[in-house]
C-alpha cells in the first residue's frame, strides 16, 4: 500500500514559482517523493527569458508537450516539442529551451532521479527578481546552479 503522504500534492492547488516570466507549478517535488523523481508543469510566454544552456550529471529530464511549442536545443540541435510529443534529454547533455513562437508552450517536466526541485527554482526566481529590471548576476545564477547540480554551459 503506498504512503498517501507522499502523493497530498497531487489533489491541491500548487504553489505557482514564477522565474521571471516563466511559471511552474510541482506536482511531485522530489524531496517529497524521497528524491525518487519531481515533475513539474511550466509555461514559457513568447520570448521569455529562459536560463542559460547547461548540463547535469546526475539526473535524466524529460520535457512533454502541452501546449504551443518549446524550441530546445540540445547539443546544438533545434528541436521543437508540440503537444503530445516528449524529449528525453540524458544526463550531461547540454541543453536549453527558448520561446520563439506567439503562444505560451505549457510543458510536463520530469526529472529522475528527482533530486532536483523547488528549492532550485526558487532559489533562482531570488537572483532573477534581486535584478529589479535589470538582467540578473551572472555570479549569482551560476552559484545556485552548481549549488544544485547543473553546470552552465562554457
Amino acid at each position: 500500500m503506498r504512503d498517501t503522504a507522499l502523493f497530498t500534492g497531487l489533489n491541491g492547488p500548487q504553489d505557482e514559482i514564477k522565474v521571471g516570466q516563466i511559471a511552474l507549478r510541482f506536482l511531485i517535488d522530489g524531496p517529497v517523493s524521497g528524491a525518487s523523481t519531481t515533475i513539474f508543469e511550466m509555461d514559457v510566454p513568447s520570448g521569455a527569458k529562459v536560463p542559460i544552456a547547461h548540463s547535469h550529471d546526475a539526473y535524466d529530464e524529460t520535457i512533454y508537450g502541452l501546449e504551443g511549442v518549446l524550441s530546445t536545443t540540445v547539443n546544438g540541435e533545434s528541436i521543437n516539442v508540440g503537444p503530445r510529443e516528449s524529449l528525453f534529454i540524458p544526463r550531461g547533455v547540454i541543453h536549453k529551451f527558448d520561446n520563439i513562437l506567439d503562444t505560451t508552450a505549457r510543458v510536463l517536466v520530469v526529472i529522475t532521479p528527482g533530486i532536483l526541485g523547488s528549492a532550485y527554482f526558487r532559489e533562482i526566481a531570488a537572483v532573477v527578481k534581486a535584478a529589479v529590471g535589470g538582467p540578473p548576476d551572472p555570479a549569482a545564477l551560476v552559484a545556485v546552479m552548481l549549488r544544485h547540480g547543473l553546470t552552465p554551459a562554457r
